[in-house]
């Protein structure tokens, strides 16, 4: 997928819930464009915070590997942190392009791991201990990509000035 595309007003819940999803992944690419990648990987807010640009790409593209490749199909994939180093996915690893690539191969297997699969369906992996549904991740990613598309719009101000659209 390319582009941002406007969710329709009306279809069914699949359809709705994707359509946002998808939406808000776009727009982390929207948030970035025009970035270099020394502003990209900037940390304007005060320390100890990590939050850039493309560590927030980073970040999510680490949380669509767990909900989607952990949680909802069970698989097992190598962490993006690690107990020495709880932040590692917010730290400077590549370009902002190549960040964004990564973020997008990530959201594509996402939705091949998506496909067919009904909402109501419990996840084959668990959260905490806990079962949890395909449709209840669904909505937290839709509120995850969200909220961090918030703090783009924050981020590229403090940056460059730039106001999210």
């Amino acid at each position: 997928m390319s582009g941002r595309v406007d969710v329709p007003f009306l279809g069914d819940e699949r359809s709705l819930l994707l359509g946002w999803l998808d939406w808000h992944r776009e727009t982390v690419h929207v948030k970035c464009a025009g970035l270099s990648d020394d502003d990209a990987w900037r940390t304007p807010l005060p320390a100890p915070s990590l939050t850039s640009a493309a560590g927030l790409v980073s970040h999510l593209t680490a949380v669509e590997s767990f909900w989607f490749e952990e949680i909802v199909a069970g698989l097992t994939v190598p962490a993006r942190w690690t107990a020495e180093d709880p932040d590692l996915e917010w730290r400077r690893g590549s370009t902002l392009l190549e960040t964004l690539a990564a973020y997008r191969r990530q959201c594509d297997r996402s939705r091949a791991l998506l496909a067919g699969v009904d909402l109501g369906s419990v996840c084959l992996g668990r959260r905490r201990g806990a079962e949890v549904s395909v449709r209840w991740v669904l909505l937290h990613m839709i509120e995850e990509t969200a909220r961090h598309n918030g703090h783009l719009d924050a981020v590229r101000e403090l940056v460059d000035g730039i106001v999210g659209e």
